[in-house]
């Protein structure tokens, strides 16, 4: 049987910025004014970087923190189910580059392995959202910020970790954001094809 090639998608417009409230937010804007698909906004730091349930995300310097705006033409009820294929392109990306055993916590973490203390600690966080009105312009932002370089503050000494702390050193934040966004790709080309 033949294989099929799935055709990878890539980011189609970059917007870098040094500090920003959230990238999800200005995201959200970008999409209801109709940036199209692949449209990536990038930020070193956030002053109200946000999780689920409008949680509080760190987003000091160091780390890598962007939105990515897309267009699936897929059913609403399949959103849900790309959460964890983040997850895994992130897992994917610092498993590949680095020693680090990762693992993803449903349904919008990842964990790396902090050997020191012999336990799980939250590296990622993800956050998607959609648009729910205009069937025009439907939109799908997929949040990531992931502990890199960054100084973590000392209240999530205990839960969370970057890389820098589990390699011992810092790493290059676009050679992992192109890491990361190449698994991404590869699994968001698969859900746009699979049932779910």
């Amino acid at each position: 049987m033949e294989e099929t090639t799935i055709p990878l998608q890539s980011v189609t417009k970059v917007i870098g910025l040094e500090l920003v409230d959230s990238t999800q937010t200005l995201a959200k804007e970008l999409a209801e004014r109709g940036e199209p698909e692949g449209t990536l906004v990038l930020a070193c730091r956030q002053t109200g970087g946000r999780g689920r349930y409008d949680r509080t995300f760190s987003s000091s310097d160091g780390g890598v923190y962007f939105t990515l705006i897309l267009r699936p033409n897929k059913p609403a009820a399949c959103n849900a189910s790309l959460s964890p294929r983040v997850g895994r392109a992130v897992a994917d990306a610092i498993s590949s580059v680095f020693d680090v055993k990762t693992k993803v916590k449903l349904p919008n973490d990842v964990l790396a392995w902090d050997g020191k203390a012999r336990k799980w600690k939250k590296i990622c966080g993800i956050l998607i959202e959609t648009s729910s009105g205009d069937a025009n312009n439907s939109w799908m932002l997929v949040g990531v910020g992931v502990n890199v370089n960054n100084r973590l503050p000392a209240s999530l000494k205990d839960t969370a970790v970057s890389l820098k702390q589990l390699i011992g050193s810092e790493t290059s934040k676009e050679l992992f954001l192109d890491e990361l966004l190449n698994h991404f790709w590869k699994h968001y080309a698969h859900w746009l094809h699979s049932a779910a």
